[in-house]
């Protein structure tokens, strides 16, 4: 078995820190077997270098190594990139493809951004894991392949989990050997030592001479947080490689090539809501109640009113301003019909009129009384439909005219009451 140093020089990776020497340890020691992996860590801490180093001690090197980028590929193409299509199964197929499984076979696939994946995806997966079985998309052939998959993601899986857009069988199913690799802000021995590097082999790319950064400089390499870890560093050493004349370069010069909005202090993250937060919510809600209560309130009124009148006309001219509020906007045909059908519709029940309460309280709900006689404007209104419709020879439109109604609320009364 190789010595941590001997992999670290033979996959290029820079640094000592005891926590990267702990990851790549364990990728030494699950190489041998077949187990998933799951490789976690920040974007650009290098994660794609663990899965070269175990298909490297493998059993499996000398069989096809392929790197997929689950976040990259559109949702409704993965499921033929991954397993494979039959010709004509969908719209453009107009050959068989074999996907990268099967491809694949006796090998080792690497899924990056393994959190992207669909859901539909996701069941097609944990079959390929449990059984070593799939199916290509338009097939009913089932097909076997016997691979290597290791995964890596810079998600929260259990967030992702908890949200419903991860499956938690496929989780565990993948992480057989969790492999954690650390951020850079917890790895400061190795930033100016990656910094070195990376002004090194940018020198012999571009022809040039390598920057030196002063030592006011270093601290503030070492001092920056570095959120996107080695990608960055990689970058602002490219940078200053190509654009700076003076190859010693100074705190206010590397400054200037900093994220200015980046902060070295320790993020405040809100878990839990505070108390002023649900009182807000209860005050949210408890207007909403009133509202509701003041509407049907101005309802019980305008109701009551029609009743009374009973000149659907006289009470709209009357109360626009409260139709308004109850019907919103409405076209003229519709808002009528609202209207009438509040006067042609109460049945010989409670009779509701407003009444001011004595209650503290600033909003006043109407009471319900009973009137001591019951009127049956159910015969009433039959009544009065039927004697217009004589009085017209049966024109509804003449009919409709005479008792202040559309001609379309009308012919809803004809078949509610089988005239």
């Amino acid at each position: 078995m190789e010595s941590v140093q001997a992999i670290k020089q033979r996959f290029g990776i820079i640094g000592n820190n005891d926590k990267l020497n702990r990851a790549i340890e364990k990728a030494i020691q699950v190489a041998p077997t077949d187990i998933s992996v799951l490789v976690t860590g920040e974007s650009g801490v290098g994660k794609e270098s663990i899965p070269k180093i175990i298909h490297q001690l493998s059993h499996r090197k000398h069989n096809k190594y392929i790197a997929v980028n689950c976040g990259a590929i559109p949702e409704g193409t993965i499921d033929s990139e991954l397993f494979g299509h039959e010709k004509g199964s969908f719209t453009g197929a107009t050959q068989t493809r074999e996907g990268y499984f099967e491809v694949a076979d006796g090998g080792t696939i690497f899924l990056d951004e393994v959190g992207e994946l669909p859901l539909t995806t996701q069941v097609r997966l944990l079959r390929v894991l449990e059984n070593g079985e799939f199916l290509k998309v338009g097939s009913s052939k089932v097909q076997k392949t016997n691979v290597r998959i290791v995964a890596a993601t810079n998600a929260n899986m259990f967030q992702s989990i908890e949200k419903g857009t991860f499956r938690e069988d496929l989780y565990y199913r993948l992480s057989t050997v969790d492999i954690h690799l650390p951020p850079l802000r917890e790895r400061q021995e190795d930033i100016h030592l990656l910094f070195r590097k990376f002004a090194s082999d940018f020198a012999m790319k571009y022809k040039m001479p390598t920057v030196k950064l002063s030592d006011a400089a270093v601290q503030v390499l070492l001092k920056h947080r570095w959120s996107g870890n080695i990608r960055q560093l990689r970058n602002i050493a490219e940078q200053i490689s190509v654009l700076e004349h003076n190859r010693t370069i100074s705190a206010e010069a590397l400054k200037a090539y900093l994220p200015t909005s980046a902060s070295n202090l320790p993020a405040v993250i809100k878990t839990s809501k505070s108390e002023s937060d649900f009182s807000s919510e209860r005050e949210i809600l408890y207007k909403v109640l009133f509202d509701m209560k003041s509407d049907l309130n101005d309802l019980k009124k305008l109701t009551l009113e029609l009743m009374k009148n009973g000149n659907a006309k006289d009470v709209e001219k009357n109360n626009e301003s409260l139709i308004q509020k109850i019907y919103g906007n409405t076209d003229e045909e519709d808002y009528e019909e609202a209207v009438e059908d509040d006067v042609l519709s109460i049945p010989e029940q409670t009779i509701v009129t407003p009444e001011i309460s004595n209650k503290p309280d600033k909003y006043h709900f109407a009471e319900e009384i009973e009137e001591e006689e019951t009127l049956s404007l159910h015969d009433k209104e039959l009544e009065l439909i039927k004697k217009s419709l004589e009085r017209h020879d049966g024109k509804r439109k003449l009919a409709a005219a005479e008792l202040g109604i559309s001609e379309r609320t009308l012919y809803r009364k004809i078949k509610q009451y089988d005239l």
